[in-house]
């Protein structure tokens, strides 16, 4: 039962489904599942700091179970975005219908699209990360493979980061700069690759050159296969689920810096650079990336040995109620700024 719980995760696909079958007022169903029934659950529930045995890590680490869960992802996540598209294009929908079924497949995107494929591309298997790739095309945003590895997880926490918000940074502002921000580092991250390796920039070499093909590959078919309507909802989609990825991002790193040290680089990155959530259902749905600050401090670590560190920043909320209150700065700036540790002040550029 203890594994299992993590079953639970498919109920966010599976509204999904229900809301592209039965429409009406079904179509609501996964942002309603998202941000108002998993706050309200997480209200009322217990968090819980239970790590697993130190001495349990290696063989739980090894299931296969727990990888099967996130592959079986990649199938799910086409599936409904092709029923999506597919339904906007071929279906007479109400403007309530439209917006409901955009924002619910804006989520699966968001919450499937990048999440899981955060979590694949973490992992050192060829065919993990190519499971990754393609998973984020549905966002068209590919280039956080390069950006979020190569980047977020060496200068995060400092102003080097775009990724990494500001204290007192609107949510609004941050979209902007982390969106552009992550675009062009992961250019400079692949042109000095190409660089020490010798290879030409303007070459097959160049995985992000790759990535702008195939995603543009991916809108002509969907234009081509699908229709026009398809296309607008596929950009539609894509762009929800980015504006979630980078509210995630928001509140993960709210505020917090690392030290510059007398060398002048930042001190190594420690779980007090990384607000942690130990909200149980926000854990189950999002394959524990709420256990934020263990995941910057050991990258390789798989998402079911994740662990509570006492170091750590804790949000006082779980993520789908953090998401909503990130919407209405005043009110996260008084609710996070009183959090932030005392001896915290803005680091130098690194």
């Amino acid at each position: 039962m203890k594994d299992g719980k993590y079953l639970f995760a498919y109920l966010l696909p599976l509204s999904a489904a229900i809301g592209l079958a039965l429409k009406g007022p079904w179509a609501w169903a996964t942002p309603v599942v998202s941000f108002v029934l998993l706050p309200l659950i997480e209200l009322w529930t217990p968090q819980s700091t239970e790590n697993v045995p130190p001495e349990e890590e290696e063989a739980r680490s090894k299931r296969r179970f727990f990888d099967v869960l996130l592959y079986l992802n990649l199938p799910i996540l086409f599936a409904l975005t092709g029923w999506y598209l597919w339904t906007i294009q071929h279906h007479a929908l109400s403007a309530s219908e439209l917006v409901g079924l955009t924002f619910g497949a804006g989520i699966i995107v968001g919450a499937i699209g990048i999440n899981v494929a955060h979590e694949l591309g973490h992992r050192v298997r060829p065919y993990e990360q190519a499971m990754a790739k393609w998973m984020l095309m549905t966002a068209l945003y590919q280039h956080f493979f390069i950006e979020h590895n190569r980047g977020h997880h060496k200068y995060v926490a400092t102003d080097r980061d775009p990724a990494t918000a500001r204290r007192d940074e609107w949510l609004f502002a941050f979209w902007l700069r982390s969106i552009a921000g992550s675009w062009r580092s992961a250019w400079q991250l692949e042109t000095e690759r190409l660089r020490r390796a010798g290879l030409p920039i303007w070459s097959r070499h160049n995985e992000m050159l790759r990535f702008v093909v195939w995603q543009a590959g991916w809108l002509a078919a969907v234009a081509l296969l699908v229709g026009m309507k398809a296309l607008w909802g596929a950009f539609a989609i894509a762009l929800i689920g980015i504006l979630l990825l980078e509210t995630i991002n928001y509140i993960e790193h709210y505020g917090l810096r690392r030290r510059i040290l007398p060398n002048g680089r930042p001190e190594p990155v420690s779980p007090a650079h990384s607000w942690n959530s130990n909200h149980e259902i926000g854990r189950i749905f999002l394959y524990e990336l709420t256990r934020h600050s263990d995941h910057h401090y050991k990258a390789t670590r798989k998402y079911q040995i994740l662990r509570h560190m006492d170091e750590s920043p804790q949000l006082p909320f779980g993520y789908p109620t953090s998401i909503l209150l990130a919407l209405i700065p005043p009110l996260w700036f008084r609710l996070m700024n009183p959090r932030l540790p005392d001896a915290n002040t803005p680091a130098k550029a690194a």
